[in-house]
């Protein structure tokens, strides 16, 4: 019973030892991450730091040296409601590859002061109005817009979310752009035609030219109110400034040692017959896997895996005739496996054998099989 209970923990410890989480942390004015040591690889782990009572929020940006910074995958961390914070934590729940080079890229928000958020509301606005402005131009045709209405309303979200690239919301809420009432009225201003919608035909070209411009700019003073007063309703949070970036550039990570996957198992080889008269034989067998993928980065690859090994024993079939294999004198087999409860390996493929006839090997045959095993991965350490 106790050779049983030891068999138990040896096969679990590893499991209970990955479920321990690292922390990593970061020297603000250093800007040094975990000592100089390489980040953790392939797995979860915290990165924490020290930081001014100021600061209300960091933001990590983390992607591969040699990619773009569009794949990057971005952490925040926000400080409590009404608690300043000495110290940021981040959970880094995309693992890094091993062996590998990243670029980390901090961002520290503070408050945004009352100066400050004047200063952005009105560059904003200003932006807007020169934009309304100059896209519009009144013609005999009407009031002619030189960029279509689609153009229109992605150039004027731009407007507010190039403005908004050195502030954050506090409650993590993007600009979600203009409205559907902006939209309308950009329609309703580029369809309009001055002199059928209206002017009275009997006035005298001087004063209808001048109502016709009044006319005019008051609908694009109408638009530019529309899309101020939506810009400044989402500028009313307390928006938070950026105050300071660090960034490090191609830091390594770990590299994980290499493990060969051993199986031990017991496995049924298919003869033939029905499932009245089944012909099988079974055996014990031990084998290698090489896994078609990292179980960190793709689960399903991860856990299947290409196997090949020996039967331990030769088998027999219904008729007696002893089943062994022409390399080795044992059946040989390659098959596919995949991993459950990490441990647990069901495996299926072929096995390759050979029957004794007149005092040889002959009638080499390849029959089906299925089997579990147990998966012990060995290290395999150079120079180490």
């Amino acid at each position: 019973m106790k050779k049983i209970f030891y068999f138990i923990i040896i096969c679990f410890t590893p499991l209970f030892a990955q479920g321990q989480i690292k922390t990593v942390s970061y020297a603000t004015a250093k800007n040094q991450l975990n000592g100089g040591m390489p980040l953790p690889s392939e797995e979860i782990f915290y990165l924490e730091g020290t930081i001014p009572p100021s600061v209300r929020l960091v933001t990590l940006e983390v992607f591969r040296s040699k990619k773009s910074e569009r794949s990057a995958y971005t952490y925040r961390w926000k400080a409590p409601y009404l608690i300043d914070a000495s110290q940021f934590e981040l959970f880094v729940t995309n693992p890094l590859r091993s062996n590998e080079r990243y670029h980390m890229k901090f961002s520290f928000y503070e408050r945004a002061g009352s100066d400050d958020l004047q200063e952005l509301k009105a560059g904003i606005t200003k932006n807007l109005e020169a934009y309304i402005r100059a896209n519009y131009e009144v013609s005999r045709k009407g009031l002619q817009a030189l960029a279509s209405q689609r153009v229109m309303m992605t150039q004027l979200n731009e407007i507010v979310i190039q403005g908004l690239g050195n502030y954050a919301h506090p409650l993590d809420q993007e600009f979600q752009g203009f409205s559907d009432v902006v939209r309308q009225k950009i329609e309703q201003t580029n369809n309009l035609r001055l002199r059928n919608a209206k002017f009275n035909i009997l006035r005298n070209k001087e004063d209808a030219s001048r109502d016709e411009a009044i006319y005019a700019n008051q609908l694009i003073d109408e638009l530019i109110q529309l899309t101020t007063a939506e810009a400044e309703q989402y500028l009313r949070a307390n928006l938070l400034m950026l105050v300071d970036i660090r960034e490090i550039q191609s830091y390594p990570t770990e590299k994980r040692p290499f493990y060969l996957p051993v199986n031990v198992g017991y496995a049924g080889t298919y003869f033939g017959g029905d499932f009245n008269s089944l012909d099988y034989g079974t055996s014990p067998f031990v084998g290698v896997a090489f896994p078609l993928g990292r179980r960190t980065f793709t689960k399903f690859l991860g856990n299947a895996s290409i196997s090949t090994g020996v039967f331990t024993n030769t088998m027999r079939n219904s008729d007696g005739v002893s089943i062994s294999g022409p390399l080795i004198g044992r059946p040989t087999y390659v098959g596919l496996g995949y991993s459950m409860f990490r441990i647990l390996r069901f495996n299926a493929g072929i096995a390759l054998t050979s029957s004794e006839v007149n005092g040889s090997l002959e009638n080499v045959t390849i029959y089906p099989f299925v089997g579990f095993s147990m998966e012990f991965n060995i290290w395999l350490g150079l120079n180490r």
